[in-house]
């Protein structure tokens, strides 16, 4: 009856071990060229201060990304299917995000809830559906990576249980769902490190809008 949830969030972790040798491993110097490469692609477009998430940011995505893809694991629990824990880790990044630009950038952000040129009627209406859109980021940011997961989790299921129905009923068409399973699988590890990336990169375009 003890909570374990603080030990599977932590137990990503893991799976990125540092090194202490001058040489390291082929699997640890993978890791660090697809961290690096994933780095510079993501950070390429901020300038001094939004580079300084950089470390944030790729914890974000290998969390994120390990997360997903423990998750694929029989009998395993994937935490990036719970709304609330996504909304815990959308909501930080995007109001530290919006925070900076009102700080620095205070009438750049503030120009935002008014386009130029809008006309004057108008005007009420557009700062309502503006301020409406921003709040809106972070829910929109946990939804999609919430969804995604859960929607293959439950196609793999589904499909799972129905190739164990069909074995009894006939092989051939059990052999055909199965089929269906395993490229769905394989689809689902090309979704959990999407997921991860695309979340990151979002994060990573509200801090380039702020920032």
């Amino acid at each position: 009856g003890l909570p374990i949830v603080v030990l599977i969030i932590m137990f990503p972790t893991i799976l990125f071990p540092s090194t202490t040798r001058l040489i390291s491993n082929r699997i640890i110097a993978i890791q660090q060229w697809l961290i690096h490469l994933t780095s510079k692609q993501m950070m390429m477009i901020h300038n001094k201060k939004g580079q300084t998430w950089t470390l944030m940011l790729m914890s974000l995505i290998m969390f994120i990304g390990s997360t997903n893809l423990l998750g694929l694991l029989p009998h395993s629990f994937t935490p990036t299917t719970q709304l609330s824990m996504n909304l815990g880790m959308a909501i930080p990044l995007w109001a530290g995000a919006v925070a900076l630009g009102f700080r620095h950038k205070t009438k750049a952000s503030l120009a935002h809830f008014l386009p130029q040129g809008t006309p004057l009627p108008l005007i009420p209406m557009l700062v309502i559906i503006e301020t409406i859109s921003l709040f809106i980021q972070p829910m929109a940011l946990a939804v999609r990576l919430t969804a995604n997961i859960t929607a293959g989790h439950l196609l793999i299921h589904l499909i799972g249980g129905a190739t164990l129905a069909l074995m009894d009923i006939s092989m051939t068409t059990a052999l055909i769902t199965f089929i269906i399973l395993l490229m769905l699988t394989i689809l689902e590890f090309a979704v959990a490190l999407i997921q991860a990336y695309v979340f990151t990169l979002l994060v990573s375009l509200y801090l380039h809008d702020n920032a």
